[in-house]
């Protein structure tokens, strides 16, 4: 599986953006797939994940209620929907696959990787 991630940008907090992630791949619709962040001199985190099998979500508290996942197999396209916008939530966006059934927010569980789409959120 190949992912490409985009939608990115600058956006004032409070601001909405929504990022893409393209995948190639027959298996596509196999894989449960994730978001993750990374801020400058900070670790890779979690942010959200949908499985492929229930199509259920899971969200890090620090973005539930504001960030929407969601996914279509057909199109291999997975979102995220990122509303009410924070500084805190600046960083680069990165999508990945697992081939588990169920939610992990646990990078290594994530086989495959997408290069990363950069958001800034001005205060």
């Amino acid at each position: 599986v190949q992912l490409q991630a985009s939608g990115g940008g600058l956006v004032e907090a409070g601001g909405s953006l929504r990022l893409s992630c393209a995948a190639s791949g027959r298996t596509f619709s196999r894989y449960t797939m994730g978001w993750f962040r990374q801020a400058p001199g900070k670790e890779r985190e979690f942010v959200s994940a949908i499985s492929w099998s229930d199509g259920s979500t899971n969200y890090a508290d620090s973005v539930k209620g504001r960030f929407t996942i969601s996914r279509d197999n057909a199109k291999n396209m997975v979102w995220l929907q990122m509303n009410s916008l924070k500084p805190e939530d600046a960083a680069v966006y990165y999508c990945a696959a697992s081939p588990l059934s169920y939610f992990s927010g646990s990078a290594l569980a994530y086989d495959y990787w997408g290069q990363g789409t950069l958001v800034t959120v001005s205060s």
